[in-house]
């Protein structure tokens, strides 16, 4: 990493400095995005803005950055960091006041950061070289407002790490209905009898940009049947093939969750038709 960016000024990342009062590190109140760049070209940039200024107005964050001020940094630190693959993080949080209290403060100025992170490349369409997943299943534990994109990602964080210590890549959310929700850092979909379906978004789901993606390029560019629908456990344990998906994996297939094999334990067909078409398409949006 050479630079990083926080509060107008490019700085080594040793240099980045914010107060121990600042709202983001005492409670996690604050916004963030990924935005994932191939060769300099980043990926679903409007919309990741779009959802970040969407976070910033649900949780009252007033921050004047137009996108493009956003675009600038961005295409900034991708030059200043060189590598052909790099995703950019941005953070923004409520800022840092004079004392520590639970209620919004007035009058304070937002902390913006943001840095690169360099990627492995992009994502592959052949099963043989495919990275395919292995993930956990347990009970969504997280809070009820999952489509704010918060910092404050204790409890993704503590089932991702359920899913490491059993030695899986990520672990797959259901509520106390036995619905699926998400898995801890990825949006799902399931494959059944070459009809695919995703969970409707809502307060349980973040809205993932990579997700919004598949829908639109399936819609456009293919004549699968999708559904956005209720799917049970039952359902994805018994799916031919399920997904996980977000801005670093693409279109992840998964071979195995908890102990069920996922059809022929190996990516599925439909898999490679749509992680083709989403290489094809996913720069037109």
């Amino acid at each position: 990493m050479s630079l990083v960016y926080l509060n107008g000024d490019y700085m080594p990342p040793e240099q980045a400095k914010i107060s121990p009062m600042d709202r983001g590190f005492l409670f996690g109140d604050g916004i963030y995005e990924v935005v994932p760049a191939y060769h300099g070209k980043m990926l679903g940039f409007d919309a990741h803005i779009q959802r970040m200024q969407s976070g910033l107005a649900a949780i009252d964050i007033e921050l004047d950055y137009t996108a493009q001020q956003w675009r600038q940094i961005c295409d900034t630190l991708i030059a200043k960091n060189p590598g052909p693959n790099q995703g950019i993080y941005l953070h923004v949080s409520r800022g840092a006041d004079s004392k520590r209290n639970h209620a919004y403060p007035q009058g304070i100025t937002p902390t913006v950061f943001a840095f690169c992170f360099e990627l492995p490349g992009e994502p592959v369409c052949d099963p043989e070289l495919a990275t395919s997943y292995h993930v956990s299943l347990e009970q969504d534990k997280r809070w009820q407002r999952c489509n704010i994109k918060s910092t404050a990602l204790l409890g993704n964080v503590m089932h991702y790490q359920s899913g490491a210590a059993a030695g899986n890549k990520e672990t797959i959310l259901f509520n106390s209905d036995e619905q699926i929700t998400e898995a801890s850092s990825s949006n799902v979909f399931i494959v059944k009898d070459g009809v695919i379906s995703t969970p409707p978004l809502d307060h349980q789901i973040l809205p993932g940009i990579t997700r919004w993606l598949i829908l639109t390029i399936l819609a456009e560019h293919s004549d699968f049947a999708v559904q956005q629908r209720v799917i049970s456990k039952a359902e994805l344990l018994n799916a031919d093939e399920v997904w996980i998906t977000s801005a670093t994996k693409e279109v992840g297939p998964v071979v195995k969750v908890a102990d069920q094999v996922i059809g022929s334990g190996q990516p599925g067909p439909v898999w490679q038709q749509v992680q083709s078409l989403f290489s094809q398409h996913k720069f037109d949006y």
